[in-house]
């Protein structure tokens, strides 16, 4: 079978995360979004084909490495012009029957076996906040059409964005015009595609979709929840875990740390002394957790040090940071309500009652630094001693 992942997309809602890097290549469990999906579809893969665009050589140089021995193909998309031109840019490549994706979700392999069971079939999921999202209208056991981030709709089966198709969709992408956002829409042809043949939907409770950086942390936990120990690191005398932890090699973990839950720690990493890690946690290569600092239910990318007298949750942090001494996420406001974030100036709702921050690459914080609830620091930014974080730094 061959799969097509459509890395060239928009990112532009998981700012700030996504300015240094492509969305594909955020981590959740110490893992690039893409390389969870490569590893989900390798049972089935004879060949995959990466449509990639926005610093292309990033995702490229990333599955070369890893990826070796598979049968992996670039194409690249020269500009964003939507899902359906990104597909037409491997027409050529295509033999019959493949699966189509975008490599910006988390996608998982039982679902990829119930697709593969049909001619045509995409996936589909029940959710609340519809309106986010194309809408699936069914007839029976099969696809009548998709609507597309309908503002009167708020609950529904909405569109996850995986097809099982063949070459025939190919006809249908030729005759598509530009969408008012100005792009072919992959959706308009699969519309078409309906009126004509049987297009099966597949229910999946597993889709993890990433539209905003926040959503990245309801990935962690649920791809924590179910890990295995795995120790290839030291762990000193004194040290107390209740739950799973993945250390990775060269990584110490030093005497009165504390650990709950499910936590994964990478390589060359050092934890401790008398640090509280709880789950569910990720912590890159290389970085620094030091004493007195707590994390919880957090991301904390590569080279990231935070190393005394801290506290971070429900936050993202990203590679290359250091957080001066006493740096602290709120995390819960004071009434306790859902806390809202900024997105290109407007207030978005993160569906989260405990969200601390969201921080970019190579931040640098001044010791004391507090940090109101959804507030962002762009990457490359500093705070001064003692700043008060009120509004997105930027």
């Amino acid at each position: 079978m061959q799969f097509i992942i459509l890395t060239a997309g928009k990112s532009t809602r998981t700012y700030p995360l996504t300015l240094n890097k492509t969305k594909p290549l955020l981590k959740v469990a110490n893992k690039t979004i893409l390389e969870h999906n490569i590893e989900q579809i390798k049972p089935f893969a004879k060949e995959i084909i990466l449509i990639v665009g926005r610093k292309k050589e990033l995702i490229i140089n990333l599955i070369k490495k890893k990826y070796p021995k598979l049968n992996i193909k670039f194409v690249h998309q020269k500009q964003p012009l939507g899902t359906a031109h990104a597909l037409m840019q491997v027409e050529k490549k295509i033999k019959d029957k493949f699966i189509l994706f975008g490599g910006d979700d988390f996608f998982f392999k039982e679902d990829i076996k119930k697709l593969l069971k049909n001619k045509y079939a995409l996936l589909v999921k029940q959710v609340d906040n519809a309106k986010n999202f194309g809408v699936i209208k069914t007839k029976g056991k099969f696809v009548k059409n998709i609507i597309e981030k309908p503002k009167n709709i708020k609950q529904g089966l909405v569109n996850c964005g995986c097809y099982l198709l063949d070459k025939n969709i190919f006809s249908y992408l030729k005759k598509l015009k530009k969408s008012k956002r100005g792009e072919y829409e992959l959706t308009e042809a699969i519309n078409e595609l309906a009126k004509k043949e049987s297009i099966v939907y597949i229910k999946t409770k597993a889709w993890i979709p990433i539209t905003y950086s926040w959503d990245l942390i309801n990935a962690n936990e649920i791809l924590l929840k179910n890990i295995k120990q795995e120790i290839k690191g030291k762990i000193e005398r004194y040290v107390t875990v209740k739950g799973n932890i993945k250390l990775g090699k060269n990584s110490i973990i030093k005497s009165g740390v504390y650990i709950e839950g499910s936590v994964i720690i990478g390589e060359n990493c050092i934890i401790g002394p008398n640090c509280y890690l709880r789950g569910s946690t990720s912590i890159g290569n290389n970085s620094k957790i030091g004493q007195a600092v707590e994390i919880k239910n957090s991301i904390i990318g590569d080279n990231t040090k935070i190393p005394h007298l801290s506290y971070i949750g429900d936050s993202v942090i990203g590679d290359n940071c250091n957080l001066g001494a006493g740096t602290i996420t709120a995390n819960l406001r004071h009434d306790h309500g859902v806390i809202k974030s900024k997105v290109k100036g407007e207030l978005i709702s993160t569906g989260r009652k405990k969200f601390g921050t969201i921080i970019g690459d190579n931040v640098h914080t001044g010791i004391k630094t507090t940090i109101y609830p959804g507030r962002k620091i762009f990457p490359g930014k500093t705070t001064l001693p003692g700043e008060i974080v009120k509004k997105d730094v930027v």
